[in-house]
């Protein structure tokens, strides 16, 4: 039997809302679309750049230590709502220090030649040149690191802060790559004295 147009009609609009439905639902709690607004990546990542940013895994995972995150700033950073995204150098435990135009985890320098824009020196950015990572926070830096406003400034942001782990670039489409996670000489990816991640900002 033919549907007549008022059966046609709730068909469409049944299918339109399912399909807000599950698309409200991946980007709340599976991965969500993020424009790079900021040049404190560069060159790993530049400004107008699409990333798809991971929000499912870290619900039943640690951030490892050179993860890429996007999160909701700290209201001390002196900038917009923009999110911003940077670098995660150090996690729940590590003692990070800023010396000899190095960074420093746990004792050791990290090795990090590959992704620092044009092999900057590091130097603090405020007054403070050594930190431990409390749990349930991360220490984030951006590669550019002299045009970027990130921990050695506002402090470890808070893990609840994080909105996610940026995973892969999509666009352009000839920058279409997923995003490695550099490994650190002598250092676990997890770290010692590591704590489980807080559930992620909505």
């Amino acid at each position: 039997m033919s549907r007549g147009p008022l059966g046609c009609l709730f068909e469409v609009v049944e299918t339109l809302v399912l399909t807000v439905v599950i698309f409200l639902v991946i980007q709340n709690f599976v991965a969500q679309p993020y424009r790079v607004e900021q040049e404190s990546m560069q060159r790993t990542l530049e400004e107008g750049q699409y990333l798809l940013v991971d929000k499912l895994t870290p619900r039943f995972d640690t951030y490892s230590r050179g993860d890429i995150v996007v999160f909701t700033p700290p209201d001390d950073a002196g900038s917009s709502a923009t999110p911003f995204i940077k670098r995660v150098i150090g996690i729940p435990g590590d003692r990070v220090e800023i010396r000899d135009g190095a960074v420093w985890v746990n004792d050791r320098q990290l090795e990090e030649d590959g992704y620092v824009y044009e092999r900057q020196p590091t130097e603090a950015t405020g007054d403070q040149e050594r930190f431990v990572v409390e749990p349930n926070t991360l220490f984030l830096m951006g590669d550019h690191r002299n045009n970027s406003t990130d921990s050695r400034v506002f402090g470890a942001v808070p893990v609840d802060r994080v909105i996610g782990r940026a995973w892969l670039r999509y666009w352009p489409v000839t920058t279409l790559s997923i995003l490695q996670v550099p490994a650190y000489a002598g250092l676990s990816t997890a770290g010692d004295g590591a704590t489980p991640a807080a559930q992620p900002a909505p």
